[in-house]
């Protein structure tokens, strides 16, 4: 679920940001003169961007009308109504970029979602997220994901811990990294750690960790392996996983799979917006 209130703050800012002195051609109307704008699908895919909608236009007239005619997860296509909104034609011209920017973004998102979990919904394997994504843009990008039928994975750095590469160098071993980090953890805290090799793997099933990331392993290696994995330890597949090989990667049985390019590989859906005065 969003939190409308943080929506409703990122929408002010980027308010701000884009009419620091106010949207000059908005002025050839008259300020209560009204009008209705639809947002119309140009392309096929799973939408998502509702609460976007609502909150934006509805921050400079709280009065607005907006009808919605279908909700998040519905697939368009081009033709496909999505919303019309009544107010002030100032206001419908000011909100209505950055209302499209998010809303297409968040749909492209939701539709390379939908299309990745479609292809391993027969498995046991869960699709996730992964933090790759738009600095200041994380609530809507991963909002998409969930729309889309995937899961968010860390939403923070502080909603699990993740042991890297680097974080390993740092600390000489396997091993000293996840006494360290066990050293300060809470009793909700979860530890998860990137293996390159079977030695690290070992090594991260002898000190009990809660999660085991296969990073930028096969699916062959990550299946003649996994059998070491004890079940108290959830398993996640990561790294160049696509459309194309995905479905390799959820038959070995990991309980997840992270996809990084739902944020970075993705295009915007197709969306405009006419007004009708």
């Amino acid at each position: 679920m969003f939190n409308r209130l943080l929506v409703r703050e990122k929408l002010r800012q980027f308010y701000i940001e884009d009419n620091q002195q106010g949207d000059l051609a908005s002025r050839i109307f008259d300020q209560q003169q009204t009008g209705t704008l639809t947002l119309l699908s140009k392309d096929t895919g799973v939408f998502c961007g509702t609460a976007v909608i609502e909150e934006g236009f509805r921050l400079l007239e709280p009065n607005a009308t907006i009808d919605m005619k279908i909700d998040d997860g519905s697939t368009i296509m081009p033709g496909t109504v999505i919303a019309t909104i009544n107010a002030p034609v100032h206001v419908l011209l000011t909100m209505e970029r950055i209302v499209l920017n998010l809303i297409q973004r968040m749909s492209g998102i939701a539709s390379a979602t939908h299309d990745l979990a479609t292809k391993i919904a027969h498995t046991t394997t869960r699709l996730v997220d992964t933090r790759k994504t738009t600095p200041g843009l994380a609530i809507f990008e991963k909002y998409a994901v969930t729309v889309g039928g995937g899961y968010n994975h860390r939403r923070s750095l502080n909603d699990g811990l993740m042991l890297k590469d680097n974080h390993i160098a740092y600390s000489a071993s396997v091993e000293n990294a996840i006494e360290k980090a066990k050293s300060f953890l809470g009793p909700m805290d979860k530890i998860e750690i990137e293996i390159e090799n079977e030695s690290m793997l070992q090594a991260a099933i002898r000190s009990n960790v809660d999660i085991i990331m296969f990073d930028n392993q096969t699916p062959e290696w990550i299946q003649s392996h996994i059998h070491l994995v004890p079940d108290t330890i959830q398993t996640e597949a990561s790294g160049n996983i696509n459309t194309t090989n995905i479905e390799a990667y959820a038959s070995t049985g990991v309980d997840f799979i992270s996809v990084g390019a739902l944020f970075y590989g993705q295009k915007a859906l197709d969306i405009s917006a006419k007004v009708v005065m």
